[in-house]
């Protein structure tokens, strides 16, 4: 297995056990990742997302397959199951990640999902009506950014 395949594979087997740390510990310290619901993140924010996800996430269960890299990029399949908001309505996220290797790290990490499959799932009714809307992922996102805010600054 090429080492950013097993860079891949640490990441995602620290996931599994909520061990944020052994997360960040493979993300470059310029780490750049992206995803539908927070947009960019770097350095520090981005690996502060993935602390308050995993502290968070109480009954967070992922699964991984599909890892392939070689020396300058990388991609896996994940998935991720949930409960969401104070409602605890269960979310049943599909990702398809791609990365890019700096240094032996992880320096860019993007993950794709539908946006739209996930609202409808995370936010109920008004997620599955609103959820293909600009206005409804801009909502979400400025949400997102806004607890990542407030998690941060009680890490402080």
């Amino acid at each position: 297995m090429h080492p950013n395949a097993q860079l891949i594979e640490k990441f995602y087997t620290a996931f599994q056990a909520c061990d944020a740390d052994g997360m960040c510990a493979c993300y470059h310290p310029d780490i750049i990742f992206t995803d539908p619901a927070f947009g960019t993140l770097q350095g520090a924010r981005a690996t502060s997302m993935w602390h308050m996800l995993c502290e968070r996430g109480k009954d967070l269960r992922v699964t991984f397959s599909g890892i392939e890299a070689d020396n300058e990029r990388g991609s896996a399949h994940w998935e991720a199951r949930y409960s969401f908001s104070k409602k605890r309505r269960r979310v049943h996220n599909i990702i398809e990640a791609e990365f890019v290797f700096k240094d032996g790290l992880i320096a860019v990490h993007t993950d794709h999902f539908s946006f739209s499959r996930w609202a409808s799932m995370a936010l109920g009714p008004v997620g599955a009506l609103l959820g293909w809307t600009p206005f409804l992922r801009s909502a979400v996102r400025k949400d997102a950014l806004r607890g990542l805010d407030e998690f941060m600054k009680r890490q402080a």
